[in-house]
């Protein structure tokens, strides 16, 4: 076994407890998406101080419970559509007020190109997102890009808990923004063969 692999098997089985621990409590599933926004918002200050190690531990605590909300879900057979809207439209804001609190620190130490930058990323963030939900309209999944919401995450932890902001945002800036251009493309292709096989059967085409 890799010492890569063992980290891992042992990192799931502590998840495994902390959601049976969790489950057993009968917490609802929407209480601990909440509370995992509220330690994102803690995190966003200290970003905003710039403080950023203390903000990177931080947002490995909210990452826990970003990862145990939807299993404590399945365990407790308490699935629903709306939990699953709510956790995103969470996610979404999560996302932001940590690159808000960015934003602060970077213009309340007047590094203004760094301000554009974070800018930037937050745009390629919401459009990730935007562009995976809009797709998902017309084509059955689209899933494809690097830089969806887990890797944003991780790399925002690496550049907080190691002082390296500045090129992890630039990583994000530009992989966020490939994502938005790979499921463009992706999108296109799709729905243009969606199109071709209903020619094909002699149905007509239905445009949005």
């Amino acid at each position: 076994m890799t010492y890569t692999r063992a980290i891992g098997t042992v990192c799931n089985r502590i998840i495994v407890l902390i959601v049976r621990a969790l489950a057993l409590s009968k917490i609802h599933p929407n209480v601990l998406t909440f509370i995992g926004l509220l330690i994102n918002i803690f995190a966003a200050v200290l970003l905003g101080q710039g403080k950023f190690r203390s903000a990177g531990a931080v947002i490995i605590g909210a990452a826990i419970f970003d990862m145990v909300d939807g299993r404590v879900a399945r365990e407790t057979n308490q699935v629903t559509r709306f939990g699953g809207f709510f956790d995103s439209v969470l996610d979404r804001y999560s996302d932001l007020g940590l690159l808000m609190g960015l934003l602060v620190w970077y213009a309340s130490i007047e590094r203004y190109f760094y301000v554009v930058l974070t800018a930037v990323v937050m745009t390629g963030a919401v459009m990730v997102s935007y562009t995976r939900a809009r797709a998902e309209n017309v084509i059955p999944l689209c899933k494809v890009g690097f830089a969806e919401r887990p890797e944003r995450i991780v790399l925002l932890i690496i550049g907080a808990l190691f002082d390296r902001m500045a090129p992890v945002l630039w990583v994000i800036a530009v992989f966020s923004n490939l994502t938005v251009i790979h499921r463009m493309i992706f999108t296109w292709r799709e729905t243009a063969e969606l199109e071709r096989a209903q020619l094909g059967d002699g149905r007509p085409i239905i445009k949005n």
